[in-house]
């Protein structure tokens, strides 16, 4: 075998290997069983009253911000679970550009990737002005809620090094 025929080889079996988990540094609800429990009624009180489609959209587009493949493998397995589809979630990192999110769809993505990425200039007003017009208060302040949330969720399976379960190809 030639140099770059090895070289080849190589690379496709790593390329067909798994990356292995990594290791979990800590384990929240066994050390902070506490805090952890008051994160669990936390994530129910938030999820009151947002559908549960606009929910999951959120939980997932915050997740990829984050860079949280944890909460992205729950949150898109969970959201085909309701209903959603294939096409919408593969477009999701791209929504703006995408046709077939609604206005209500679209102000919830916006918000979130402005509450999530608040360290690069605050929640616009331009952006939460169109999210209380899709929503109304009560709405508005539960999806304020359903970020926080994830964001949170984000920061623990990132810290701690939550990893989704491998899966057979």
């Amino acid at each position: 075998m030639t140099t770059n025929q090895n070289a080849t080889a190589t690379a496709a079996t790593s390329a067909d290997a798994h990356v292995p988990a990594p290791v979990q540094r800590i384990s929240l609800p066994e050390q902070a069983a506490e805090f952890y429990r008051a994160m669990i009624k936390l994530d129910r009180a938030a999820a009151q009253g947002v559908d549960p489609i606009v929910a999951e959209l959120v939980k997932t587009r915050a997740s990829q911000i984050n860079g949280c493949a944890f909460c992205l493998d729950m949150h898109t397995t969970d959201a085909r679970k309701i209903g959603e589809q294939e096409h919408r979630l593969y477009s999701l990192s791209a929504w703006r550009e995408a046709p077939w999110f609604t206005a209500r769809e679209r102000a919830a993505l916006a918000l979130t990737e402005a509450v999530t990425l608040v360290t690069e200039g605050h929640v616009p007003d331009a952006v939460y002005d169109e999210a209380a017009k899709q929503f109304d208060q009560p709405e508005l302040a539960q999806l304020i809620a359903l970020i926080i949330a994830i964001n949170s969720w984000n920061r623990i399976a990132i810290a701690t090094r939550l990893s989704p379960a491998p899966r057979q190809a």
